[in-house]
């Protein structure tokens, strides 16, 4: 009987020394891999743009200055609604009243005055109109532009044509260094993409004119829309 238990451990350990000497299969092999990056860059031409305009009244009395400042931000409106922007795209960002202390030739504080100031933000979808819109909106009482910006309402389209081209740029590049390797692009192994949105100035003259004719000239210039991929290969 205890002959037969140490035969039996014998085999055990045996085996277990034979398959630590047993050569790996390929598949533990770590993976050979090349990685490359790629971009794919979209040109836009903006359709929309927003705008921050402003109303600031002065007086001596806060009644007096709130009067005046809704009588003009009301002008304001008007000139808006009448070139065609829609009452919801007309929003109040912003409404403050403060006084303001006045001093005499000496220094020293002589009356308050009041002011008003009340911004709104607008969203323009028809950009031939924009230099006129401006102009018209300064005559009628807006004394404070604080900034356009330009946009494009849908860049489905254009995102999934960005992301193509990157994707073609990286495979073209993995392509021309594994032949230059001596090597086959075997299965992605991995990828990781990420985008980016930002203005671009444009200097064509047919670009940088007046819209819709109006005194204000205004360059909607172009965007671009670029997305960057990282992409890993297998190769053999």
């Amino acid at each position: 009987m205890k002959r037969s238990i140490i035969i039996s451990i014998l085999v055990i350990a045996l085996l277990v020394v034979a398959g630590g000497c047993a050569p790996k299969s390929e598949s533990a092999e770590t993976p050979r891999i090349l990685s490359v990056s790629g971009t794919g860059k979209i040109t836009l031409a903006p359709d929309v743009a927003f705008i921050n305009i402003g109303v600031q009244s002065r007086a001596e009395t806060v009644a007096e200055a709130l009067s005046q400042n809704s009588a003009q931000a009301q002008a304001v409106v008007k000139a808006l609604t009448d070139l065609g922007v829609d009452p919801k795209d007309i929003q109040t960002s912003s409404f403050n009243i403060f006084p303001q202390q006045e001093m005499d030739e000496k220094g020293m504080p002589s009356r308050t005055i009041y002011l008003v100031d009340n911004t709104v933000y607008v969203k323009v979808k028809d950009l031939t109109k924009l230099g006129g819109m401006l102009d018209a909106v300064v005559k009628s009482g807006a004394n404070s532009i604080h900034g356009i910006t330009f946009d494009v309402q849908d860049k489905t389209a254009a995102n999934s044509e960005a992301r193509k081209l990157a994707v073609e740029d990286a495979y073209r590049q993995a392509q021309e260094l594994a032949k230059a390797a001596g090597v086959t692009l075997g299965p992605v192994q991995s990828l990781n993409a990420s985008s980016s949105y930002r203005p671009v100035p444009m200097y064509e003259g047919a670009a940088v004119g007046k819209l819709g004719g109006g005194d204000v000239p205004v360059a909607a210039g172009q965007l671009q829309l670029s997305v960057d991929v990282s992409i890993t290969y297998q190769i053999k």
